[in-house]
């Protein structure tokens, strides 16, 4: 357990103050919130009585007074603590003891009061009385404002923002509102499948074979049954089946898993939409996506653009529709079509794309279309008809039995949707899963498994079916402004937190200044730390001895880095 700050001390000498006084700092009661600060500003009335919860985010104490700002789970409002209202009679302690020295910022209270408007014309709460509803043992990470207005010390290290999420949301209320909207997403795009009654379903996360997509499955054993299982990477196959038992269209929002890179888009948990609408084709799911996006986009945002980075993405319908081989050759002159295996890895080789021997011709064409192609589509833009190879569950093109009929809709160089015309035929299904483990045994680890049973629904026969994957995550970024998949989730993937370096406050000092530029100039850190000789030789030498900094010699100086 890693030793307490000085204020967590005090907060805790507090908190068994608060009980030798007969207050419970964790009280069980339910408190009578009738209220919120939203609430209060739209329906201002001056007189009217209210009861709020939620914590003491400011306070300014002059005395026998205190102006303070409540923050719940809508925004703040400014509140103002009395002596002489909140004890009115000769017991003071409340305020004196309770308020001005034993709540912190952070606490959480509950407030009975009435509404006034001071001076400036700032709606007010006048406290008659508070409740401490929960003691905050660790002071938040608050941001301070100087004399200038400027922000220090704001909660910002992403690493530490996406850690500790609860202190985030509560410090970065522009934080919440991202996934407001997310929220609003799912809503927007559930409603529009149930108005067209669509209907929503769960089908199992832990699976016995990984199927419905390419990808390196997460592995777990089930000790009763004695047999491996997997988690879900997608759940395609799954929705087919229902097909088979006659639903016309059921859609799922579920938590896939794959055991593959983290990066800005990627994370190894993350949430897709699939839906499968019987006696529909591809084109017919082009239209429904257009509708569907330009919908979401406006229940989201209130209108059908949105801004990403410095693009403006417009998702009013139609989009633009072109074909995998037309694109190809747009970008890099090279016409895919009739090539072999041998040509394409050529072609890749030579435009410097990695790749390898294990890559059949779907892979190769998916990696020289990646590099070449999908980046420079901003605008959300129709990919279709991609080659057989890389298709192993999508209908051959009615027109060339070498394509499928399937799009991508790629966006900001991104693909946030993948639709097919889904392949019936059992036969043929039977043959593209056998394509898979052939290349499974040259090395593929994302090729698919041979699902039988899969197979054997599809002999009962499935109707004429269009099916559509979007990834959720990643359609958020795109509707929210936000760069990296780790700001849409609420507790993204992260690497095992570094244990807390045990430091002392001089060294702390040195550390804080020399981790913003990982090395400097020796003396120019000594002159930035303020500290005297003897504090900076001690400071230094416990850091070395940490092995958290090292000191190297230079032409004409000494540097110190972090290790």
């Amino acid at each position: 357990m890693n030793p307490l700050s000085e204020q967590e001390i005090i907060r805790r000498e507090k908190l068994g103050k608060l009980r030798e006084m007969g207050i419970d700092p964790y009280p069980a009661a339910l408190y009578p919130v009738d209220n919120t600060s939203t609430s209060i500003k739209a329906d201002f009335k001056e007189g009217k009585q209210v009861n709020v919860a939620g914590r003491l985010m400011s306070r300014r104490i002059a005395g026998a007074a205190s102006f303070a700002e409540l923050q719940d789970s809508e925004g703040r409002i400014q509140v103002y603590f009395n002596r002489d209202e909140i004890c009115p009679g000769d017991d003071k302690s409340q305020y004196n003891d309770v308020y001005k020295k034993l709540l912190d910022i952070g606490d959480i209270i509950g407030i009975e009061g009435e509404l006034f408007k001071t001076q400036v014309g700032e709606m007010t709460i006048m406290v008659k009385k508070f409740t401490l509803l929960t003691k905050a043992l660790k002071p938040l990470p608050l941001p301070k404002v100087d004399a200038e207005g400027k922000v220090h010390d704001g909660f910002v290290d992403p690493e530490m923002r996406y850690r500790q999420r609860y202190a985030d949301l509560v410090v970065n209320p522009q934080v919440k509102e991202v996934f407001v909207k997310r929220t609003k997403l799912f809503n927007a795009m559930r409603n529009f499948f149930n108005e067209r009654e669509y209907f929503e379903v769960e089908t199992p996360i832990l699976q016995p074979i990984p199927g419905g997509a390419a990808a390196r499955p997460f592995i777990t054993h089930h000790n009763s049954l004695d047999i491996p299982l997997y988690m879900r990477i997608a759940n395609e196959l799954y929705l087919k089946r229902l097909i088979v038992g006659g639903f016309d269209g059921v859609y799922e929002f579920s938590k896939n898993f794959r055991n593959e890179g983290m990066d800005r888009t990627h994370n190894p948990e993350f949430t897709a939409m699939e839906i499968y609408v019987a006696y529909k084709d591809y084109n017919w799911m082009m239209d429904f996506t257009e509708r569907l996006l330009e919908h979401c986009a406006v229940s989201v945002n209130g209108k059908t653009s949105s801004q990403f980075g410095e693009q403006t993405i417009e998702w009013k319908a139609p989009y633009p529709r072109i074909t995998m081989r037309q694109s190809i050759i747009d970008f890099t002159g090279f016409d895919i079509d009739g090539k072999s295996e041998a040509d394409l890895y050529a072609f890749a080789k030579a435009e410097g794309i990695d790749v390898d021997a294990t890559m059949g011709k779907g892979k190769l064409i998916d990696e020289i279309f990646g590099e070449k192609c999908e980046g420079n589509y901003i605008q959300p833009t129709f990919i279709t008809d991609y080659p057989k190879e890389m298709s192993p569950l999508c209908k051959a093109h009615r027109d060339n039995p070498e394509l499928t009929e399937r799009f991508e809709l790629m966006v900001c160089g991104k693909e946030i949707a993948n639709a097919y015309s889904e392949l019936n035929d059992p036969i043929d299904q039977r043959e593209r899963f056998e394509a898979q483990v052939a290349l499974a045994d040259r090395g593929d680890d994302e090729a698919m498994f041979i699902d039988q049973d899969f197979l054997r629904a599809l002999e009962y026969g499935m109707p004429p079916t269009s099916g559509l994957g979007i990834g959720m995550d990643r359609l958020i970024m795109f509707l929210t402004n936000n760069p990296s998949i780790q700001e849409v989730l609420f507790f993204p993937q992260m690497k095992p937190e570094k244990k807390a370096l045990d430091l002392t406050e001089d060294e702390k000092t040195v550390f804080d200044i020399l981790k913003k530029m990982s090395e400097m100039d020796l003396n120019d850190l000594k002159g930035q730390a303020g500290l005297s000789n003897k504090k900076w030789d001690k400071a230094v030498k416990g850091l070395n001895g940490k092995k958290i900094t090292k000191v190297e010699k230079t032409d004409d100086s000494l540097t110190i880095k972090t290790i």
